[in-house]
């Protein structure tokens, strides 16, 4: 079996329980077809970099797939004929990641950076100005 990645952005118009629901179904279909979802990851609603049929904003959903050709072919057709899913992209992959993904770790990245201002040395080496009150002096 080949292993796959896919991502699927579903209508802002969808609670957080029917996206559940969605994955759940599409879980279910690849396991009925001999594959295993191995991972998945539900990134939250965020904003889409441009309108997708009127929506501004998607819940996003990250599936990590261990599957033969057949049911990947019929996990595509269900997402394309789902309204509730507005784009979906499924690529084949050598391997799969077993830590989360780019977009669980955001967060923590953030503490390790230096914060702004104490910690940076000052520039000594601008010139210094002489500002002089008062017109021609």
């Amino acid at each position: 079996m080949a292993l796959y990645e896919s991502v699927f952005i579903a209508r802002q118009d969808a609670s957080a329980a029917q996206v559940e629901g969605l994955q759940d179904t599409l879980a279910t279909l690849i396991e009925e077809n001999g594959g295993k979802v191995t991972k998945r990851e539900y990134w939250g609603l965020r904003n889409i970099a441009y309108r997708m049929k009127k929506n501004r904003k998607g819940h996003y959903v990250l599936f990590n797939i261990d599957a033969p050709a057949a049911a990947l072919n019929e996990f595509d057709r269900q997402l394309r004929l789902n309204e509730d899913v507005l784009r979906h992209l499924v690529i084949r992959v050598e391997e799969h990641d077993e830590e989360p993904s780019i977009m669980m770790q955001k967060g923590r990245d953030r503490d390790d950076r230096p914060r702004r201002g104490g910690d940076r040395p000052q520039r000594d080496d601008r010139p210094q100005r002489d500002f002089k009150k008062g017109g021609d002096e």
